[in-house]
């Protein structure tokens, strides 16, 4: 959380009111109960208002087995230390670790809103998500996913909020254009691919275009 802010408030500076990627980043950080005053520093060595380490973000893109591409964002101080890291878990898991832009044409930027199923019926939240500019609605599980543009997301997640429906959760993501579909075998390789990245110090968030069939 402490990298996400720093970066936020680095990319547009410490004011939230003007810096949406640092509304979405405390958004974040309050969700997992982190500390006011750990917020605030965060925020001001982002901002250079503090001395600290200055982290640059970057994402690497790759395949895991049977082809199932995969992006990785990641927060470093030392993109010569990270690279080499984030190469021999693709090697060791069965993936390869591929050049910029090499899988990225299969994903989309989009915004995310989720919002728990116990709070509306699915005709209804779909209904309003459609309704003030969402791209599309869905249940997943035991949320809905709202997925829009990005410079929408915000405007989206506000009329929401008016209509009495309180998001869970609000992010900037990557949506896979298609996905693969897995039998159990590959589904279990290709996640442990996937959180083996994840446990990577530098790693913030890993995307795939995989289903694993039932």
């Amino acid at each position: 959380m402490a990298r996400l802010l720093m970066v936020a408030a680095r990319d547009g500076g410490s004011d939230p009111d003007t810096n949406i990627k640092l509304q979405y980043a405390m958004e974040k950080a309050r969700s997992v109960n982190m500390p006011a005053e750990n917020v605030d520093r965060a925020i001001k060595k982002g901002a250079g208002e503090l001395e600290g380490v200055r982290l640059e973000s970057t994402i690497f893109e790759g395949y895991g087995p049977n082809g199932v591409a995969i992006m990785v964002e990641v927060l470093t101080d030392n993109r010569n230390r990270t690279t080499p890291e984030i190469r021999k878990i693709f090697d060791a898991r069965g993936g390869s670790l591929g050049s910029a832009n090499s899988v990225s044409w299969m994903f989309e930027r989009k915004g995310l809103i989720t919002i728990p199923a116990a709070k509306a019926s699915e005709d209804e939240i779909i209904g309003v998500a459609l309704d003030v500019g969402a791209d599309d609605a869905s249940l997943a599980g035991d949320i809905f996913e709202i997925i829009s543009s990005p410079d929408q997301m915000e405007n989206i997640k506000k009329s929401l909020i008016a209509k009495g429906f309180t998001p869970q959760s609000a992010e900037i993501t990557f949506i896979p254009k298609n996905y693969i579909s897995l039998n159990k075998d590959a589904g279990q390789k290709i996640m442990g691919l996937l959180e083996a990245l994840e446990d990577q110090d530098d790693v913030q968030n890993v995307y795939a275009n995989f289903d694993i069939i039932e």
